[in-house]
């Protein structure tokens, strides 16, 4: 937040030169007063300027832009406009976002259309969601698309909406250039293909396709940030703001390569990760190839192979965006005034970093366990639809359909959807064990200790740890934490999960919920372990009374009072979990994550006459 003082006076002298002291750059008020007063002392300091209000109308808008020099005043007063080769259009509101927007992955994928170029293709294919521009973070090139809209028969149910605006939707679907409307940081430009409709906070521009990579780059530059500044020195960047910019045409082919390439850089650091719908498999598997004789197959190796690849892609976007810079610069004679390197914290791709990738891995390894992905087959393998039409096992193989004819699937999936979480190894397919197999799987067994390791040192193995405890730790405790994170709250793995005391937790994929999953969560996992911490509680009794050392009896009652801890928190979770069961409660995808999960929280559960009833919530809280 800035602060402006100002005099006016009543009279019309477009010849008269005022005074303006530029104090934005210090960063404090005492430095902003040093400023002013060693400013009224010298004769000239670099932040005070004159210039007379006429200069003003050079600009489009006449802003009291006074800082701005000769030479940037005469490219507006003198050039053509973005306008004049381009329109830029304002988006949809809804009128009520929680109704009609979702996360991509929220969704039944088979109700969604990508890449469809008219509405009619939607309706002719009866799918429901397309992709929405909506802003999003300060990103350049590429990337943002996390929304889809409910555009189901040509946006029928939010175009009879009363307070809902349609705006240009003459220019839906169409290929485009798309920016955030508040920008925290800068302005940044991306590219948007086929398909998509845009919002009031994602405007969008229009050009002939041989000028859209040029106008990309002009956008992304330091030219178009200075210009910016001028128009509109605010942290909303409107369709009217950019189609004033100063426009020359020049260097064409150069430019137009460059952009190209940022594009396909950022696009494949974009699809590097799960959350976008064009995520195919985990880099780390792609970079786990042998390079030479000498290379090990092991995690390590992958992950820094992929650490060389992503520096190399950051450093060549960052040296194209300067080159870009220093070619605009000189195309508008800015070359004394603007200076074309590009800071790495505003070069918007990401270098490996080694925990996130790690858990990324293990969020992957999930996806396969439940059939979201697969080893067998590139992309989203299961989002909605009819699991066996992806998974079925016959005379006892589990299969996977690959390019309409089955297969052996590579890894085992989870068929009942439930994979138990537990903080000892309680059962053979618990979520540990499964990730073992996963690692076995795809970097092979000879190097399994080492990489258990790795992973273990990744996420902060504790002294007198064994790694698969670590990995166990993580799962108990931070896995779920992450996933809701990575999903921006709206988890697609769900959590049941009895307490404090982690008696009882275990993940269910939402999009392979049906009416019996609560039951069968009950029934096949809760009650199972409930009778393996009984067991354990007896074996632990008889130990403690047998001749053991006083170290040795003292780790077993303590094992065995938290094993008592643990029984009584799942007596009081059975209550919760069969009164939910006996319910059915059914779960409608397009109504979103939040909505659904909320069926499942503030369960009130009657206690009998006389008694209020036990709320509680049968899933973890996110």
């Amino acid at each position: 937040m800035q602060s402006t003082t100002f005099v006016l006076r009543k009279v019309k002298l477009d010849k008269y030169k005022g005074s303006y002291i530029r104090l934005v750059e210090f960063n404090n008020a005492k430095g902003k007063e040093d400023s002013f007063l060693d400013m009224i002392s010298k004769e000239y300091v670099s932040y005070k300027y004159t210039t007379t209000t006429k200069d003003f109308s050079k600009i489009p808008g006449s802003p009291v832009a006074y800082w701005v020099s000769d030479k940037m005043g005469n490219i507006f007063r003198y050039g053509e406009r973005l306008r004049d080769y381009s329109k830029s259009k304002m988006g949809l509101s809804t009128g009520d976002n929680n109704s009609f927007i979702r996360y991509w992955f929220e969704v039944s994928i088979k109700k969604c259309g990508f890449n469809i170029k008219s509405a009619m293709g939607l309706i002719e294919m009866d799918l429901k969601w397309v992709p929405l521009n909506k802003g999003g973070d300060f990103r350049k090139w590429f990337g943002n698309n996390v929304y889809l809209i409910n555009w189901q028969n040509n946006g029928k149910r939010i175009k009879e909406l009363p307070n809902s605006i349609m705006r240009n939707e003459t220019y839906y679907f169409k290929e485009c250039i798309t920016w955030t409307d508040v920008g925290s940081r800068d302005f940044s430009a991306r590219k948007s293909e086929n398909g998509f409709v845009f919002a009031d906070a994602g405007p969008c521009l229009y050009t002939k396709k041989t000028n859209e990579e040029y106008i990309l780059g002009l956008l992304n530059s330091r030219v178009a940030k200075e210009c910016l500044k001028i128009i509109n020195p605010t942290v909303h960047f409107k369709p009217g703001n950019i189609s004033v910019l100063p426009f020359i045409l020049k260097n064409q082919k150069i430019v137009s390569e460059k952009v190209k390439n940022n594009i396909s850089i950022s696009k494949i650091d974009w699809d590097s990760f799960e959350t976008s719908w064009d995520f195919t498999h985990h880099p780390l598997l792609t970079y786990s190839a042998i390079k030479n004789t000498s290379d090990v197959n092991t995690i390590e190796t992958a992950f820094h192979n992929w650490s060389d690849f992503t520096i190399e892609q950051f450093n060549q976007l960052k040296t194209n965006e300067e080159e870009l810079n220093r070619i605009f610069i000189e195309i508008y004679g800015l070359q004394d005034e603007l200076t074309p390197e590009v800071e790495e914290k505003d070069v918007t791709i990401s270098k490996a970093n080694r925990v996130r990738d790690i858990k990324s891995f293990i969020s992957y390894a999930v996806g396969c366990m439940f059939g979201r992905y697969s080893l067998d087959e590139e992309g989203l393998i299961y989002a909605g639809g009819e699991f066996k039409d992806k998974f079925e096992i016959e005379n006892g193989e589990l299969r996977i359909r690959i390019s309409e004819g089955w297969e052996k699937s590579t890894i085992d999936v989870a068929m009942d959807n439930v994979i138990v979480v537990a903080d000892d190894d309680y059962f053979e397919d618990d979520i540990v064990n499964r990730f073992v197999d996963f690692l076995k799987v795809t970097f092979g067994e000879k190097t399994l200790g080492e990489n258990l390791d790795y992973i273990a040192e990744t996420l902060e193995k504790k002294v007198n740890e064994t790694s698969r405890q670590t990995i166990r730790r993580y799962f108990l405790k931070d896995f779920y934490k992450d996933h809701v994170r990575v999903y921006k709250k709206r988890p697609i793995y769900w959590l049941f999960d009895s307490g404090k005391e982690n008696g009882f937790k275990a993940l269910v994929y939402m999009h392979r919920y049906d009416i019996s999953t609560v039951a069968r969560v009950r029934t096949d996992y809760l009650h199972q372990l409930q009778k393996k911490y009984e067991a354990e509680v007896k074996r632990l009794g008889i130990f403690i009374e047998s001749d053991i050392s006083p170290r040795e009896k003292a780790v077993a009652m303590k094992k065995k009072e938290s094993l008592n801890k643990q029984i009584v928190e799942c007596l009081s979770y059975d209550q919760v979990i069969a009164h939910v069961a006996n319910q059915k409660i059914e779960i409608n995808l397009d109504d979103g994550v939040a909505v659904n999960y909320s069926k499942f929280q503030g369960v009130e559960v009657p206690q009998g006459e006389g008694k209020m009833p036990l709320k509680a919530n049968l899933l973890a809280k996110i």
